[in-house]
């Protein structure tokens, strides 16, 4: 091979060594940091860039598209002195790549140790049980103090999650027993409360049947003194008739003093069928009767003057409902004849004179 042809192929080789470090390509969402002689002299944008062979070189491509960071738990202590670990994720974007690459020299240890540092100072002021409630609080608070350092390094803060808040063994089983008493307690509650709604109902429906009960006993009694009033009332208008009927009699019958003595004779065995009956009382009016009995028993005429209308005890009671004038003037003579029977010594004179005794049929012949 002759000289001239290996003077071609390095002329070659020099050439696409040259045009590579002359053109540059930088990805979507990505910056190139240009430095000539070792010091920033541009940045290269997405896309072909022109830059000087041999004297500039492209030092850093910087990323400029949110990217997530997460860091391994660290152990947080409490305001109540309880060491929990806490396992964070960052949110962060890239917003100059020149801060970005000479302001820090490793963007991502030191927003992790600045993490750290701000997760302690804002929990440490925080007990464990408003840290568990107050995530929300932690995150913006956290989120703000590293949005705040993080600016003049070209990074901007996002977002910042916690994925977890774990306490030690020891306080899981506290938390979860004082969960349990208060689950325990609520339950006794809501029992409590519903047997004082069962016992509320049942006084209330005790209550609706014994005035039920009660409404009905006096209902019940209302009906049953009705009852007993009609039946008093029927009884008496039945009394009041029979009298009627044997002071209509006893007025029909115009009786005298002899029957009134007969009428004593025969109370004198009913009187003694009591079991007590050990002493009697007779009136003196008996006696009298007695004495006035026996002194006429002899010479009982054939017509005493008795009755002279015959009862006729086959016909049907009448209705007294409508009494007559006629009726009532009938009865009080017949008490006006029963009282003066009584007392025949006091009335004689007002007594009208026996009629005369008819004369004895004659005897029939042995």
């Amino acid at each position: 091979m002759s000289a001239a042809l290996i003077v071609l192929v390095l002329l070659a080789v020099l050439a696409i060594v040259i045009v590579s470090m002359t053109v540059k390509i930088v990805p979507q969402a990505r910056s190139g940091i240009v430095e000539r002689f070792g010091k920033y002299r541009t940045t290269l944008s997405a896309g072909l860039n022109i830059v000087m062979p041999f004297i500039d070189k492209v030092r850093y491509v910087i990323d400029l598209r949110e990217q997530v960071v997460s860091f391994p738990p660290q152990p947080v202590i409490t305001e109540d002195n309880l060491v929990v670990s806490i396992d964070t994720v960052i949110y962060f974007q890239v917003t100059d790549p020149v801060a970005a690459t000479y302001e820090i020299a490793n963007y991502i240890q030191a927003i992790e140790q600045l993490t750290m540092t701000t997760l302690r100072n804002i929990t440490g002021g925080m007990t464990l049980e408003h840290a568990l409630t107050s995530r929300d609080q932690i995150n913006s608070g956290l989120r703000g103090e590293l949005d705040s350092a993080t600016g003049k390094w070209g990074i901007r803060v996002n977002r910042v999650e916690l994925k977890g808040i774990d306490p030690p063994p020891s306080i899981i089983d506290a938390m979860e027993q004082q969960m349990r008493a208060e689950r325990n307690k609520r339950a006794a509650i809501l029992t409590a409360e519903g047997e004082r709604q069962s016992a509320i109902l049942t006084a209330e429906g005790q209550k609706q049947s014994a005035i039920l009960t009660a409404e009905g006993e006096r209902q019940a009694q209302i009906l049953t003194a009705q009852a007993d009033r009609q039946a008093q009332i029927l009884r008496a208008q039945g009394e009041a008739q029979a009298i009627q009927t044997v002071f209509q009699a006893i007025h029909d019958g115009n009786p005298d003093q002899k029957l009134l003595s007969y009428q004593y004779l025969q109370m004198l065995p009913k009187i003694a069928e009591g079991d007590n009956a050990t002493t009697w009382i007779i009136p003196a009016e008996l006696t009298k009767a007695l004495g006035t009995l026996g002194g006429t028993i002899g010479s009982i005429p054939m017509d005493g003057g008795g009755s002279k209308t015959r009862v006729d005890y086959d016909s049907e009671i009448e209705d007294d409902s409508v009494q007559t004038e006629a009726t009532s003037e009938a009865v009080q003579e017949a008490l006006d004849a029963a009282k003066a029977a009584e007392n025949p010594a006091t009335s004689a004179a007002d007594v009208p004179p026996a009629p005369p005794a008819a004369p004895e049929p004659p005897q029939p012949q042995g």
